[in-house]
């Protein structure tokens, strides 16, 4: 006789933009449908960028410092409050606009730096991911068009191609729409988003779905075909932080 144990996982979000912060949490609502997880905004951090200035390198080098003040206090200790309160796993989820996209290892290594210097001495570095929106969370829109057709009133087909590529989504919804708020608009688009149809091309969409391969593991769940986690493409990137994860505990 088989006997299964009821895990409850809180992961919360660590985001840089403002939309996010506003409705970021629905874009989890089809791993939240079962009962296992919950997601929820943390802070929203400011953005930051590899540093490429020698001078401040030297200066942080003196002090003995690795990591900037800023990203240890924004970053690093507030995902160690959160992994040591109230959540199991924190994610920092930014957009990775297409000025970056060259860079995206610079930046994703300082976001994992700030987290790796507070984290892994109380060893809750693998407990925390960085995971990039690309080129913005906009960009998902189009991969399911009649999420923006019932809000913005437009009539538009699902983009062909990879989504990620769009360079400037959130100009291009105001060309559709002069009037389109990235808050007030996109939380109701977010609202009807199907990320299971935005993922349902295996060859498109690496970043989100190593996200959401992230998280799934994370909670327990095994890769199968939703999400296409099994045959689907992820970010070379971002991806290796699934490995890191350690096998869940339950609750």
């Amino acid at each position: 006789m088989s006997t299964s144990t009821w895990a409850f996982y809180r992961i919360a979000l660590l985001v840089t933009g403002k939309g996010a912060e506003q409705f970021l949490p629905k874009l989890f609502r089809s791993l939240e449908a079962d009962g296992h997880c919950a997601f929820k905004v943390g802070r929203r951090i400011p953005q930051v960028r590899p540093i490429k200035s020698n001078k401040r390198k030297e200066k942080m080098v003196g002090s003995g410092k690795r990591i900037p003040d800023k990203d240890e206090v924004n970053i690093g200790l507030f995902a160690r409050r959160c992994l040591t309160s109230d959540f199991d796993f924190v994610i920092l989820v930014d957009d990775l606009e297409h000025d970056f996209r060259d860079q995206a290892q610079s930046v994703f290594q300082r976001y994992r730096l700030a987290l790796d210097t507070i984290l892994d001495p109380v060893g809750l570095g693998a407990r925390a991911s960085v995971h990039f929106l690309v080129n913005m969370l906009e960009a998902y829109y189009f991969a399911h068009a009649a999420a923006i057709n019932g809000v913005l009133g437009t009539e538009q087909n699902d983009f062909e191609g990879d989504v990620e590529t769009i360079r400037h989504p959130k100009n291009k919804l105001k060309d559709l729409s002069p009037g389109f708020d990235e808050v007030e608009h996109g939380r109701s688009i977010i609202e009807r988003l199907d990320v299971v149809r935005v993922l349902s091309n295996p060859s498109t969409c690496a970043s989100l779905r190593t996200l959401f391969g992230w998280c799934s593991k994370a909670i327990g769940q095994e890769l199968t075909d939703v999400y296409r986690l099994r045959d689907g493409i992820y970010s070379e990137v971002t991806r290796p932080q699934i490995d890191a994860l350690p096998d869940p505990s339950p609750a």
